[in-house]
């Protein structure tokens, strides 16, 4: 059973869906289950089926947010510092092309949300700047083509 890193923020999320999902979305479901039973011929009645497969993926998700919980480590990136960047690491990038500045915070593979700023440490950019430090130039393979980037700052917040 592997570990995988998470920082504390992503590591409260799926707390927080977990909990939501047993203590309030769980005793929904059984009420609707119960409800459409209540209606007669189960055969037939479409409402018990939505409410059954209902349960299935909310039990389903129930199972895989307890597995990841118990298989995350947990790194507090407030706690790390350094020019190297590693996991945790909040980056500022110039696109060598574009000149656009760009922001990502590597994280775990369970919390990338690339809107938000915040990629998979497994991500093609994360590998790529795994080890850079202020200054260093960075290739990136990306489905898209190649990219280069001027890595401008790094921080642990």
């Amino acid at each position: 059973m592997d570990k995988f890193p998470m920082t504390v923020l992503g590591y409260a999320a799926l707390e927080a869906e977990l909990k939501r999902r047993q203590q309030e979305d769980r005793p929904r479901i059984i009420a609707a289950i119960s409800e459409a039973r209540s209606h007669g011929d189960l055969s037939e009645n479409a409402e018990y089926h939505a409410a059954k497969e209902s349960q299935s993926h909310n039990e389903g998700r129930i199972a895989e947010l307890e597995d990841k919980i118990s298989r995350a480590e947990v790194i507090d990136v407030s706690k790390l510092s350094g020019e190297t960047i590693k996991f945790g690491a909040t980056v500022k990038l110039i696109d060598d092309d574009t000149e656009e500045e760009k922001t990502y915070q590597i994280v775990g593979e369970n919390e990338a949300d690339v809107k938000d700023g915040k990629v998979s440490i497994t991500s093609p950019i994360a590998r790529a700047l795994i080890g850079k430090k202020v200054g260093d130039a960075v290739e990136v393979n990306t489905p898209g083509g190649g990219k280069s980037y001027e890595v401008t700052a790094v921080a642990y917040k």
